[in-house]
Order: C-alpha cells, then sequence, then structure tokens
C-alpha cells in the first residue's frame, strides 16, 4: 500500500508526533503555534526604527514559517493575523496619541486582515517545492494590496522601511521597496527551511538535496544579490552641488489656542531663518542655495493674509534665497496642503499641492457613518482637503527639487513621480509635532532613507518638530536635529540625475512578484485539488 500525501491546504496528518504527557499538556501544544506567531509579529517590530536591529526580521519570519508550514488555510489565516496583530500593534501606537485608542486598535485590526490573508496563502504553499519563494512573493501581493486598499491604501509597515540600515538595503535601488522587502521574507524563511533541513539530516542521518538547495538558494541568493547591488548605491555628485538649508522653527507646547498656534508656527519658522542669515552674514554659516521649510509652517494662507506674507517675505530677503514654504490654502473653494515656491524678489512663484492626503487626518472618508458613531471625529476634519494632480518639481536656484509631502514618502509612485519629473533631489517637508515624540518621526526618516538609495538622490527632511535630517543618496544621515527645538541644518549636497534600475522599472517588479504569488497559489490549489481526488479514488 502507497502512502499519498495530504491535499495541499489541509494539515499534514502523516508525520509522527509525540504523544503529550496530559491533556493540559496537549492544550498547551496546540497553543504554541498561535503564541510563536504573535511573538515573531513583535519581534519583527522590534526590526523597525527608531532600533537598528533590522536583522531581527530574519528570524521573525523564520518563525513565521515554522507556525504555517504545513498548515491548512484556516489556521494559516489566524496564525497570520495573529503575527500582524503582533507587529502592527505596537507599531502604529503612535496613531493614537492625539485621539485616543479607538482608531489605533482599529486601524491596526484592519491592517492584520490583509496579513492574515497571506498567512492563508503561506500555508497553502508551503507544501510546493521551493516554498519560500512561493511565500516570499505572497507577502508581497500582501504589501501591495495594502498599499492600495482601502482609502487609497496605507503602506507603513513595508518591510522594505524596517531596513535602512541593514545588508539588504543596496536590493531598493534595483526594484525598489517590492524586491527589498521581498529579499528580506525570502531569506527569513529559507533561514526556517535551512535549520529544518539540517535538524531532519540530524535525525535521520540523511539529506535531501532538493530541499537542501532550496533553503540554501533562499538564504544566499538575496545576500549575494544584496552584495552585488552594491556598486548601484553612490553618493557621488553627477551633477554638481548645491547648498541646501533645512529649517525646523518649533511649534508652542502649550496654552494657545489654535489661530495663535497657527501664527506661533509660521513666527518661529521665520525667526529660524533670519537667525540664520544673520549667522551666514558673520560668516558662521555657510550662505544657503535655496531653504527648505517644512509641511504646515505656514497654516495661515499667504495667499489671503498680508501679515503671513509680510513674515515670509521678510525671512525671505533676510536668507536672500528662495523658501519652498508648507501652507495651508484654500482656493476656488478647495483647501490644499500646498508647498509655495517663495522668491526672495518675486514673491509666491510656483505651488505643489499634495497629492495623496491622509485619510481620516486630510479627509474624512465615511464622513455621516463615523459622525454618527462619534461626532467629535468629524469635527476634528471639519473640512476636506482637496488632493493635487501633478507632481511638483520646483527649481530652486538652478537645482531641481522633487517635493515629497510627508505621508507621501510611503508610497511608491509619488516618490518615482518626481524623479521621473527630473528632480536631481527630493524634499520630504513634514509636520509630526501632533504624535508627540513617539516613533512615528524615526519610522518616516527610515522611508526618506529607503528613498534615498532606490533613486539615487539627496533626500532633505524639514520637519516643523524635529527630527528633520540630510540624507546621502546611499541612506547615510549626514545631520539631523532634537525633537521639538528650533535648529537649521546647512550642507552642500550632491545632486544627481541619473536614474536606477528601480526609478525604471517602476511597478514592474511588483507586478511580477504578484504574478508570481499568483502562480504559486494557483499551483498549490490545483495540486490540493489532484491530492484530494486521488485519496478518494
Amino acid at each position: 500500500m502507497t502512502a499519498t500525501a495530504p491535499p495541499v491546504g489541509e494539515p499534514d496528518r502523516t508525520q509522527p508526533r509525540n504523544t503529550p504527557a496530559s491533556p493540559a499538556a496537549a492544550r498547551l501544544l496546540r497553543l504554541l503555534p498561535a503564541a510563536v506567531a504573535a511573538l515573531c509579529g513583535v519581534l519583527l517590530y522590534v526590526s523597525f526604527p527608531p532600533r537598528t536591529l533590522w536583522w531581527l526580521a530574519l528570524p521573525a519570519f523564520a518563525g513565521l514559517g515554522w507556525a504555517l508550514r504545513g498548515r491548512g488555510w484556516k489556521a494559516g489565516l489566524g496564525l497570520g493575523y495573529l503575527f500582524g496583530l503582533g507587529f502592527l500593534l505596537p507599531l502604529l501606537v503612535w496613531t493614537g496619541v492625539e485621539v485616543g485608542p479607538g482608531p489605533w486598535l482599529a486601524l491596526a485590526a484592519i491592517e492584520a486582515v490583509f496579513v492574515a490573508l497571506v498567512g492563508a496563502g503561506v500555508a497553502v504553499v508551503s507544501r510546493l517545492p521551493g516554498w519560500p519563494l512561493w511565500a516570499a512573493a505572497l507577502w508581497t501581493a500582501g504589501e501591495a494590496a495594502r498599499a492600495r486598499a482601502p482609502f487609497e491604501g496605507f503602506p507603513w509597515g513595508k518591510i522594505a522601511f524596517g531596513q535602512a540600515d541593514g545588508l539588504f538595503l543596496p536590493l531598493a535601488a534595483v526594484g525598489g521597496t517590492p524586491v527589498l522587502g521581498f529579499a528580506v521574507v525570502l531569506c527569513g524563511f529559507g533561514l526556517h527551511e535551512a535549520v529544518r533541513a539540517a535538524v531532519r539530516a540530524r535525525r535521520t542521518g540523511r539529506i535531501r538535496r532538493s530541499a537542501a538547495a532550496a533553503a540554501l538558494l533562499s538564504v544566499a541568493v538575496p545576500v549575494l544579490g544584496a552584495l552585488a547591488a552594491r556598486p548601484l548605491v553612490s553618493a557621488e555628485a553627477e551633477d554638481g552641488t548645491a547648498t541646501v538649508a533645512v529649517i525646523q522653527g518649533n511649534v508652542p507646547r502649550a496654552g494657545l489656542d489654535f489661530n495663535a498656534q497657527r501664527r506661533a508656527v509660521l513666527d518661529y519658522h521665520a525667526r529660524e531663518t533670519e537667525r540664520l542669515a544673520a549667522e551666514v552674514e558673520a560668516g558662521k554659516a555657510d550662505r544657503p542655495d535655496f531653504v527648505l521649510w517644512p509641511e504646515n509652517s505656514s497654516d495661515i494662507d499667504p495667499f489671503a493674509n498680508a501679515d503671513a506674507r509680510a513674515v515670509i517675505d521678510r525671512a525671505a530677503r533676510a536668507i536672500g534665497a528662495p523658501i519652498s514654504v508648507g501652507g495651508v490654502v484654500e482656493r476656488d473653494g478647495k483647501l490644499l496642503n500646498e508647498q509655495i515656491l517663495w522668491d526672495p524678489a518675486k514673491g509666491p512663484v510656483d505651488t505643489y499641492d499634495k497629492r495623496q492626503i491622509q485619510p481620516f487626518g486630510e479627509y474624512l472618508p465615511l464622513r455621516s457613518l463615523i459622525g454618527a458613531i462619534n461626532d467629535e471625529w468629524t469635527s476634528m476634519v471639519s473640512q476636506d482637503f482637496s488632493r493635487g494632480t501633478e507632481p511638483g518639481v520646483f527649481t530652486m536656484a538652478g537645482t531641481e527639487v522633487g517635493l515629497v509631502t510627508c505621508y507621501e514618502a510611503a508610497f511608491d509612485w509619488a516618490v518615482r513621480s518626481e524623479v521621473t519629473d527630473g528632480a536631481q533631489l527630493i524634499s520630504v517637508p513634514s509636520n509630526n509635532a501632533t504624535f508627540d515624540r513617539s516613533e512615528m518621526t524615526y519610522q518616516q526618516l527610515a522611508m526618506s532613507r529607503v528613498r534615498a538609495v532606490e533613486h539615487s538622490r539627496t533626500v532633505t527632511v524639514p520637519v516643523t518638530s524635529g527630527v528633520s535630517a540630510i540624507i546621502m543618496p546611499d541612506g547615510r544621515i549626514t545631520q539631523k536635529t532634537g525633537m521639538f527645538v528650533a535648529d537649521s541644518l546647512v550642507q552642500e549636497v550632491p545632486l544627481r540625475s541619473s536614474q536606477t534600475p528601480a526609478t525604471r522599472l517602476g511597478v514592474a517588479p511588483e507586478i511580477v512578484l504578484v504574478l508570481v504569488a499568483a502562480g504559486g497559489l494557483g499551483w498549490a490549489v490545483a495540486a490540493g485539488v489532484r491530492g484530494r481526488r486521488a485519496g478518494g479514488v
């Protein structure tokens, strides 16, 4: 009598199992995969900034592979959800700083559904030859879906964004965040398979060559690929250099009403710019070619308020250089989160309207439903922002500066569009003051470091309250500020115009990996159907 393999997607009951000593031990044994999945999710969170423990992502996925391999899709769904909660609950805790735990818990619970679906898929493909490949592609497909839905997506927590200090970072220049994240996940699942093959060989004295080769390739190919991609990472100037000034004006801590706070923030940024101008005149600082202010540095519309316009004019004339000002502007009945190019002689000469606006922060989806649940939430976003439609590349003192406003840095397309539109340098003006001293600032800063390598561009990060930074095209931070201090950064930075493979390929690598995931899932389902038919004969 010949034993048949269990259908793909069904639990493998052909493997010998140790009989527990007692019912209590049996219950604990059944709970072990759930505990491992949740703890590995937490381990993945610990690998993210502000910590530099990027390598912990590998054992996190190795542990997830152990929990999922050989299980049915229903078990994979539940274990994947626990992994997602373990990862996303602590990662996104900053979303509840001002609005309480309700939105934070809801966001983590919804985003973890995507991870649960990936877990179900990984369990199904885990019986295929070379399963780490299909499983890693499924993770990439899950991230692709999460970056697009619901409400135009929420890509926060992509695996690539935890790898700014890691060995695999050069792969961002090869295929962007999808290829970088895929390599990390593949290596993690491959690590589990390698350990599993070694344990089996020690127990049986035999080595299954195909399984060992698959495990070795799953670990070696991402590592060797990252090493081979290192020549793509460079901080050399191609189009000369520019001296840039990043202004962090800070914000009032407390005690002011909303309108007073808005005016105070504008005054703080103008004051810091004028202080820098005095240092330049005294020979204590280099004269900048252009100056970058943060998002929301002028929430008072300078087109409609003469006093705000006068403050910005005075600062621009003092520094004697064009300034990119972050303003909140109402035009033609639309509220816009806008970057304004302010010339010291001509005033405002160009604008960029933020295109990827933040749901529940800058606009409120399902307003009537949410208002019925809690009218305080609707009052916090009393008027929806409108979204821009065109890339924003300012010509500042002869340098093409691409604008990617805060939340947009999480979206692959938003950053790439500025580079393909001619940006020689990228600026990510942000306003993180709402999130206090949470990890959000450091998570976002890591995104900008990955983007620098992905597109081989200097990236500047002007933030109202910190952390502001200057990042080289190789991902190194050369200067940064503290949090909740007024400060400025001045530096000569390289300008580059060549395009990395990631820039040229755009969304193509992600599409390929999604197709690989679909192919693996289809193969596994078909194999499962054949197995069930054979078992019924």
